[in-house]
């Protein structure tokens, strides 16, 4: 119960303080209000500066307009009282905004360290007491979110599970927000980085044998980051090479669709094969187009289109420049997949009012062992599950 709030100050936050049958879905409920409020209060201020400058400007050109105000003083008295207007109107919007942001400050501090670990940052201690659970979660994390005005207030990026489409880490070359290049070495190794978290997390947060992850690594090149996975035995199978690689796993989990969406459409989905896995699949793709031919570029869009439904679901690891010899022919796959980056990016709009939000991943913090922790407790629950 939230403490009483003293006379004219604002009601102390509490976690779990919104709708919702259960606790995870009011946490869930209270982050998407604490996402729509910030999205809000910063319009609401970003219009009141931009009232503030229009009218400072009209003020400006009437006194320029105005031939008096070539005589004496008039004319710069006109124009310091202009800019003493606009500073007064800017810093009350600012005062208001303040007040807004110190209240969700307020929430953040008490909802975050209350989050389920599918909600969790890695460095939340909740992923210390970690035990494979019985259900499905409501939504995962997939990192935070934050705007320009106020970066040091992160709002959880969450996201229904299942998930509706697929995933695409962008390890193309771009400038960090603060103005420095990464090699494209370091981008890739990063963005590999940033599967492996969100593939671990999607992994620990499903119940023991209901969700299995493929990898496609046609040249080996995510084999360092993807090592967590493999010393685990948590993947379906060893990361598949070459182009002989990368045609079975496609074939396999193309024909899995085709049955699923078969027994779905004949409504007999007891008529699948015995002993058919029919837990949610995930496909890690990494260094796309290498290893991938005409037929297998096609399963892809085919997996990325009609996969998620059946659960069947794409994490791809692509530099979309190294695949511009297919040209228009794979916009359709890049625009159906989240983009996401290993590296902070103001990509992602919100749904109320448009704000470039900034994003960056959920990545295990360094030198933190939580991530291996996690994992052999998954693989372990497997083999009881087998």
């Amino acid at each position: 119960v939230a403490p009483p709030a003293q006379p004219g100050q604002p009601a102390q936050p509490v976690a779990g303080d919104a709708t919702g049958w259960s606790m995870e879905e009011r946490l869930y409920n209270q982050v998407w209000g604490m996402f729509e409020d910030l999205a809000r209060s910063t319009a609401a201020y970003r219009s009141a500066v931009d009232f503030a400058d229009s009218r400072m400007e009209k003020e400006l050109d009437a006194a320029l307009a105005d031939p008096r105000s070539r005589i004496g003083g008039q004319g710069d008295a006109a124009r310091e009282a202009a800019r003493a207007k606009h500073a007064q109107l800017v810093e009350q919007a600012r005062a208001v905004y303040d007040r807004d942001l110190a209240q969700l400050t307020a929430e953040s501090e008490v909802v975050e360290p209350a989050l389920p670990p599918a909600y969790a940052r890695w460095d939340n201690p909740v992923w210390h007491g970690y035990r494979v659970p019985f259900e499905v979660p409501m939504a995962v994390r997939l990192g935070d979110l934050h705007l320009p005005e106020c970066p040091e207030l992160r709002i959880p990026m969450l996201i229904r599970l299942p998930l509706e489409r697929g995933l695409w880490i962008d390890s193309g070359a771009a400038g960090s927000l603060d103005g420095s290049f990464l090699d494209s070495h370091e981008l890739h190794r990063l963005a590999m980085d940033t599967a492996v978290a969100l593939a671990a997390r999607l992994l620990a947060v499903h119940p023991a044998g209901d969700y299995t992850l493929h990898v496609i690594d046609p040249a080996g090149s995510g084999a360092q980051a993807l090592a967590p996975l493999v010393w685990a035995g948590v993947l379906a199978g060893p990361p598949a090479v070459g182009a002989g690689g990368v045609a079975d796993v496609l074939a396999r989990l193309t024909e899995r669709v085709d049955l699923v969406q078969m027994a779905v459409r004949g409504g007999a989905a007891d008529s699948l094969p015995p002993g058919f896995d029919t837990g949610e699949q995930l496909l890690i793709v990494n260094d796309f187009p290498h290893g991938f031919d005409d037929r297998a570029v096609t399963q892809l869009r085919y997996l990325a289109d009609e996969g998620p439904v059946v659960g069947v679901h794409l994490m791809m690891v692509a530099d979309r420049e190294e695949a511009s010899a297919y040209g228009p022919l794979l916009d359709p796959l890049w625009r159906s997949l989240m983009r996401l980056t290993p590296v902070p990016d103001d990509h992602l709009a919100d749904p109320w009012v448009g704000h470039a939000w900034t994003y960056e991943p959920a990545l295990v913090p360094p030198g933190s062992q939580v991530l291996e922790q996690v994992l052999n407790q998954v693989a372990q629950a497997r083999t009881k599950y087998t």
